[in-house]
């Protein structure tokens, strides 16, 4: 039964570098992901040209029957999953006129509860060894958040259903005018939420992950650095194959590694969250 490895939001800038990266390290099948089809087949197909053969499939994170179709895909197809790399993601620019509550909703709805059920929907495919990486970003640092909310993001006994409500009650603050009186003050808002969301959540799937521990299941969050992507800017300092580095580095952990789990690292180093 050959490898399988998947990797979300591929069609340009990082996602697309780290489908690149896979294809030329990773022994099996690399699927190339990503919500408009056209633009998917066609990334796949300039992938093609430089020797690389991933496979398409359209994805949307934002869509729960997308994932589904999905899952089904991977089951008939792979009966398994052995590399997970939840790449697709969306920021919201300072000067973007789009309504705060909007930018909110769709943030969140792709960054952290798009990764939330991707990832739990493709659990019962993960075989053991498997490696999940969730792209997330030091404008998550937890610096921006009160001494309080702090201690929950880092709590170990934190679950995955309460960090759900956490993120949750943050769009429902948002709505209800009340989220800086609550103590979300940071710019960019969205973004950064989403992104501890993302980072928090990889340790709580971690610990969940650590109940079965033969199963060796190592699930990290990466922050790719500040890399020229149109999320990025062209004034950025990292190249797009830098920014891939670290995530092909966890998707390629070997078995029954000790450290990274449940991390969040830049440059193949731990960082405090």
């Amino acid at each position: 039964m050959s490898r399988v490895a998947v990797v979300t939001g591929a069609n340009k800038g990082i996602g697309l570098a780290i489908v690149k990266g896979l294809c030329k390290q990773f022994d099996g099948t690399v699927y190339l992901t990503a919500r408009d089809e056209s633009k998917g087949q066609e990334a796949v197909k300039e992938l093609n040209e430089q020797g690389c053969q991933p496979r398409f499939h359209q994805l949307d994170v934002l869509s729960l029957d997308s994932i589904h179709r999905f899952k089904q895909h991977l089951e008939k197809e792979h009966q398994g999953l052995d590399v997970l790399v939840n790449n697709a993601g969306v920021m919201y620019g300072r000067s973007n006129p789009t309504p705060l509550v909007e930018q909110v909703e769709v943030t969140m709805g792709i960054n952290f509860f798009g990764l939330l059920n991707l990832t739990k929907a493709l659990m019962p495919l993960l075989k053991p060894h498997a490696r999940i990486v969730n792209v997330s970003s030091g404008l998550g640092d937890l610096s921006y958040v009160t001494p309080e909310r702090r201690q929950t993001f880092q709590s170990k006994q934190l679950t995955e259903e309460e960090l759900v409500q956490m993120m949750e009650q943050f769009v429902s603050d948002v709505k209800s005018g009340v989220h800086e009186e609550k103590g979300w003050k940071m710019e960019p808002l969205a973004y950064r939420v989403s992104k501890m969301g993302a980072t928090a959540l990889s340790m709580v799937q971690q610990r969940q992950f650590d109940a079965d521990p033969a199963a060796d299941i190592v699930v990290n969050a990466v922050c790719p650095g500040w890399v020229r992507t149109d999320m990025g800017g062209p004034n950025a300092g990292r190249s797009v194959d830098k920014g891939a580095e670290t995530p092909i580095y966890l998707a390629l952990l070997p078995p029954n590694v000790s450290s990274p789990r449940g991390e969040f690292l830049r440059d193949k180093k731990i960082l405090s969250f």
